[in-house]
């Protein structure tokens, strides 16, 4: 037997449970009812919702037998035969069977159980996926749109479905789609484009190959066009897609490099992105947002030139404003844009110009997490080095709030080696102007400054 003693006897107990289901009290004694063994599930010994049977001719419920086959296991665990066919069969009799059996003895408490949906096939996917690929090539918009919306339907439906479609390289269909449509005109395609492109986003990851046609030059253009001038759900859309293709890995290739590249000299790509966190439509794509931000001013070939245009529609400042009162991973996000935006002299003018910034890295460190303080650390060292006026600047400023103590305290806690040696760099930076300052509460000066999403 392939399933093991002590599931047996966990799965025991809960059946005996369900065996002494308590019927009307008659004469004082209770009834008991006994449920019919070929009605239980071999795995879990439970009564079966949704009975299955498989090509060794076992029956078991669905929802057992696809975690067993999902665990890594290819064979029955009844019988210990290699399965033939992974695809379980809907067992239309037994289950037909067992609802009577619920019905007779609904005097016991026992409810009907409910008539299951069936899942989607492997086959049916595949069938979907190369008709809206046909679609796509003949350029019939209503056609790949109703299939498409059909497939957004069955991954709705439950999670096993998406895993299906998922599986079956829907990315890579939908992907191939989008990019045969946005190729045409965009106005006369914004339907099926739309369609597409909200199915995709249920599809993350996508796979090399779904980025290579999301990211050709018709397709970006189409999802910068959709970021620009499209409803609230259509920008939301967008800027995920968006992010899923300018993520860079240790694993990434030239082409995905090129793809940030592409994008960071789009016209109103920047602009568009900066929209998105000036007039927030969601968290989500607040943060989405942000991540291709980073990715641009930290990847791009042209990064210099998309920080200065960042920072002339005033990023800094509202980077700043977010800050003051954010969760931790948009709070993480926009302190690694701020960082980036820190590396030219620009954007560490406009911090130093900006009365939130001292205030709030020195709350951020230690107080929200690791890489939370590590920007934080970083963007600070790169103000406090390059601070060259007489009176002090940023450092007196840094001071005032605090930062001399929150850095030892780094110290104190640990840190990794790079941002141990900057926090020793700003501490001895710091420690030339201790006497003329005296510290205070970095709190006080923005408590009640919030920014509404």
């Amino acid at each position: 037997m392939m399933i093991s003693s002590w599931k047996r006897s966990r799965a025991a107990k809960r059946a005996g449970k369900l065996e002494q289901l308590q019927g009307h009290e008659n004469g004082g004694e209770m009834d008991q009812l006994r449920i019919p063994s070929d009605f239980r599930c071999p795995i879990s010994l439970d009564l079966m919702k949704d009975p299955v049977t498989l090509s060794t001719g076992i029956t078991y419920d669905r929802e057992s037998i696809e975690k067993w086959i999902e665990a890594g296991n290819f064979t029955c665990p009844l019988t210990n035969q290699v399965l033939r066919s992974l695809e379980p069969i809907p067992n239309h009799m037994t289950r037909k069977r067992i609802q009577d059996w619920c019905v007779e003895n609904r005097s016991y408490g026992i409810e009907r159980i409910p008539t299951p949906r069936v899942p989607v096939s492997s086959m049916e996917v595949s069938d979907i996926l190369s008709k809206i690929n046909v679609a796509g090539k003949k350029q019939d918009v209503e056609g790949c749109r109703e299939l498409v919306v059909k497939l957004k339907s069955l991954a709705k439906e439950s999670e096993r479905n998406k895993r299906c479609i998922v599986n079956n390289g829907a990315g890579s269909f939908l992907s191939e789609a989008f990019q045969a449509f946005s190729m045409s005109s965009f106005d006369e395609n914004v339907g099926v484009l739309e369609e597409i492109l909200s199915a995709l986003t249920m599809m993350f990851p996508l796979d090399g190959e779904a980025k290579g046609f999301l990211g050709s030059d018709s397709a970006m253009h189409c999802l910068i066009w959709f970021l620009s001038s499209g409803d609230l759900s259509r920008r939301r859309n967008a800027v995920l897609a968006l992010r899923e293709l300018v993520i860079l890995s240790s694993s990434s290739s030239s082409s995905d490099q090129r793809k940030v590249n592409e994008l960071s000299e789009m016209e109103g790509s920047i602009e568009a992105l900066f929209k998105l966190i000036k007039d927030p439509i969601c968290p989500t794509a607040t943060k989405a947002s942000l991540t291709v931000i980073y990715q641009i001013i930290t990847f791009s070939s042209t990064h210099e030139k998309q920080v200065a245009k960042l920072v002339n529609l005033g990023l800094v400042s509202l980077l700043l404003e977010t800050l003051v009162e954010t969760e931790r991973g948009m709070c993480e996000k926009a302190l690694g844009v701020l960082d980036g935006i820190c590396n030219s002299e620009e954007g560490r003018e406009m911090a130093c110009n900006n009365a939130l910034t001292m205030p709030v890295l020195v709350k951020k460190i230690l107080r929200v997490s690791n890489m939370a303080t590590e920007f934080s650390v970083s963007i600070l060292w790169k103000l406090c080095k390059n601070e060259e006026r007489e009176d002090g600047g940023v450092l007196v400023e840094a001071l005032q709030f605090g930062a001399f103590q929150k850095l030892l305290l780094v110290l104190q806690v640990g840190c990794v080696g790079k941002t141990k040696e900057k926090v020793s760099e700003v501490l001895k930076l710091l420690n030339l102007h201790r006497n003329r300052v005296e510290c205070v509460d970095p709190l006080d000066n923005f408590r009640d400054l919030k920014r509404s999403f």
